[in-house]
């Protein structure tokens, strides 16, 4: 219990030194561009997966670890976003306020579902698999938006896409999250390289085309558990081939 309770201090004090207050040094020290700066917001949000994975004994401490942020951060942000330091500092894609608000209990779930699914009920072996989806959706999800807003130029347009998104961006998505999940399970599950490429090469576009179609920043759950979806019956494949 002791370790569970320093892992939660740890926990949140990256949040609130590398996920809040590096994004907003960036912005106000640096002159950081405001895309940039939530992409900083995203990926460090993201790594985290790697505490909670890490820094706790059991899955269900790791899924209240998960909530206790929920129920500490959203008032605070309730409470700071009408603060002109707020909106001069933190970086919302609307003028519409709460969506970092939305999103922090979006990505809370997502990682609470994949730690029920891939530790809880399918024990520590499979836990892994919670960082590898999540690798994906972060570091592309952040690669289609820099690299389409910056150099985007055939959009794609169609009524089940929201807003205007580009090609760029999609393939630009496709590489970063291959390169992310390939590394992930080559270095952090151990996996060899021959498999993780191969399930990289599959889940990779399995994430772009979920992100492409997905709405309202859901993303932030149907890219992890779509990709996750891809690669536990690859695993299976593998192991019956005996690889």
């Amino acid at each position: 219990m002791n370790n569970d309770l320093i892992g939660a201090g740890i926990l949140l004090a990256y949040y609130l030194v590398v996920a809040a207050l590096l994004p907003v040094l960036l912005k106000y020290r640096f002159g950081v561009k405001t895309e940039y700066v939530r992409k900083t917001h995203h990926i460090a949000y993201s790594l985290s997966i790697f505490l909670l994975l890490n820094l706790f004994s059991t899955w269900y401490y790791a899924i209240g670890a998960a909530f206790l942020l929920v129920l500490l951060g959203y008032p605070a942000l309730l409470l700071v976003e009408k603060t002109a330091f707020y909106r001069k500092y933190f970086v919302e894609r609307t003028k519409e306020q709460g969506e970092l608000r939305r999103q922090l209990i979006y990505v809370q779930l997502s990682f609470a579902l994949l730690i029920l699914i891939f530790w809880g009920l399918l024990g520590t072996s499979w836990h892994y698999i919670a960082a590898v989806a999540v690798m994906g959706w972060g570091f592309g999800d952040a690669a289609a938006a820099l690299v389409g807003k910056t150099f985007g130029k055939r959009r794609m347009l169609h009524r089940y896409i929201e807003k205007a998104k580009t090609f760029e961006g999609t393939i630009a998505m496709v590489i970063a999250a291959g390169l992310a999940t390939f590394f992930t399970l080559l270095f952090y599950a151990g996996m060899p390289w021959l498999q993780s490429l191969l399930i990289s090469l599959v889940a990779a576009p399995v994430c772009s085309v979920v992100e492409l179609f997905s709405r309202k920043g859901s993303d932030t759950l149907t890219v992890p558990l779509s990709a996750s979806a891809v690669i536990i019956p690859l695993i299976y494949l593998f192991s019956v081939l005996g690889w």
